[in-house]
């Protein structure tokens, strides 16, 4: 759970200098990971990270993710 919280941080942090980009690709690969941890790990221990059921919590974070992360890495970054 901290490498989720810290990412989200990070992406908030890039977010703060304008660098939209990587913001938008680290928070996708946080849920990436989110959605990991949350196939692998007991909800007790995801808290209230444990919306539904394992398997749908873990789909949208993964259709989520993938979506940002692949948004971010699809954006030409000379912005032309």
């Amino acid at each position: 759970m901290a490498v989720f919280l810290l990412g989200g941080v990070v992406a908030s942090g890039f977010a703060v200098t304008e660098h939209w980009r990587r913001a938008t690709f680290m928070l996708g690969a946080s849920l990436l990971w989110l959605a990991v941890v949350r196939l692998t790990c007991d909800s007790r221990i995801v808290g209230v990270f444990a919306v539904r059921s394992k398997r749908f919590d873990a789909i949208f974070c993964v259709i989520i993710g993938g979506l940002m992360a692949l948004l971010a890495a699809s954006v030409d970054a000379l912005g032309s």
